[in-house]
């Protein structure tokens, strides 16, 4: 009973390609598969902006989202319908076809990363040899539609917010990139598929090989997570869309459903990372023990998704905005750095096969570069009270 709930989706999916002429089964095959993907993360994207409001309304002593539908779960369609029938204001100096564009450029490299993410055993769209290269390859190209939306505003506060975007994203992805190196040097792979399997527990042992489970993978999944949010222009990173100095960011010259897209761009890439650092550091769709693995692939996948986008939304509730300088200064001289001291202690890992020794020689250096690195970040300049200045006349 198990492997075939675990095979529900692949079989329907064969059987339905099935009743098409042999040409066409490929193209079938990849059409239904994304289309499926994209519309059950269409749906997650509705619920989770419902469910993120009333969880921070709760931390906060408020009410969230309660009249439409069931406990107010239906007010993501109720905003969608919203978003559809607003005015679609446009500047009249911007440039209106690369205004139009942008909202697109931004949402379809996006929605590229989710052709090699691996939601399941046999469910992915493209197991490509190169997988994990061109999830990066697909979402670095989000920096262009950015920029785009910046510029054609033609507003100093959205060029601002592009600028402040592009710095961010740039700095972030550096460690984001690198934090995936010790995952590929273990695995011998960029098949994400192929990283999943290394992970699976091997003969008799009872405990996965998950990469979180290591010393070195355990600080390359912090560092993934944080860079995750960074990319995502999510909380306590979201100086880009900081509306306490420049309203709204790069997207402030957009209304309707233009708007909305930037929105569910933002929440789809959040998935994504989410879903790749589920499929790099935490297993994919394998059990952490063995005796679990009777629970469908598919169900491993998005609990593990969902567990993480709970700690997406904790974070911005309790978590209060970096200052710019701050922020680079996080990227640059902790983040890439400790990303670097990664890549030599996984190659140590490696030599001695893991186990107790590993973590003996492997996890010292770890976290005592760890805590360099943030002890030569924070410093040790002592905070005075605070002086108030005021303009003489």
């Amino acid at each position: 009973m198990a492997p075939s709930i675990d095979q529900l989706f692949v079989n329907l999916l064969h059987w339905v390609v099935g009743f098409l002429p042999e040409l066409a089964r490929p193209w079938a095959s990849l059409v239904i598969s994304l289309g499926s993907i994209l519309s059950v993360f269409a749906l997650l994207f509705g619920l989770t902006t419902v469910c993120e409001r009333k969880a921070i309304a709760r931390m906060q002593n408020r009410l969230g989202p309660n009249r439409v539908g069931p406990f107010g779960f239906f007010q993501f369609i109720a905003d969608g319908i919203k978003s559809l029938t607003k005015e679609d204001v446009v500047p009249r100096t911007a440039d209106r076809v690369v205004h139009f564009l942008a909202p697109l450029a931004l949402l379809v490299p996006v929605v590229l990363t989710y052709l090699v993410l691996p939601i399941g055993r046999n469910m992915v769209v493209l197991d490509l040899d190169c997988g994990l290269l061109f999830f990066f390859a697909a979402g670095a190209s989000t920096e262009l539609a950015v920029f785009m939306a910046g510029w054609a505003s033609r507003s100093k506060y959205s060029l601002l917010g592009a600028m402040r975007a592009i710095a961010q994203m740039v700095s972030y992805e550096l460690p984001f990139i690198l934090s995936t190196m010790g995952v590929v040097m273990m695995a011998g792979t960029l098949s994400t598929v192929g990283i999943v399997e290394a992970q699976a527990a091997v003969g008799g042992e009872w405990l996965a090989r998950w990469n979180v489970f290591t010393p070195w993978g355990l600080v390359a999944f912090v560092l993934f997570v944080i860079a995750s949010f960074a990319e995502a222009n999510r909380s306590p990173f979201d100086l880009p869309e900081g509306e306490s100095e420049i309203v709204a960011g790069y997207f402030i010259e957009y209304s309707g459903f233009k708007f909305a897209l930037f929105f569910m761009a933002e929440y789809l890439g959040m998935f994504s990372s989410s879903a790749m650092a589920v499929t790099l550091f935490l297993g994919g769709w394998t059990a952490p023990v063995s005796f679990l693995s009777w629970v469908p692939s598919w169900m491993w996948f998005f609990g593990k998704l969902f567990t993480l986008m709970a700690l997406f939304i904790w974070v911005r509730g309790t978590t209060p905005r970096l200052r710019m300088d701050q922020l680079m200064d996080f990227a640059w001289k902790f983040m890439l750095p400790m990303a670097l001291v990664i890549l030599p202690v996984v190659v140590v890992w490696h030599r001695l096969g893991g186990g107790w020794a590993g973590w003996l020689v492997c996890a010292p250096p770890l976290a005592v570069a760890w805590v360099l690195l943030g002890r030569a970040l924070v410093g040790r300049r002592q905070i005075g009270p605070r002086t108030y200045r005021y303009a003489d006349g």
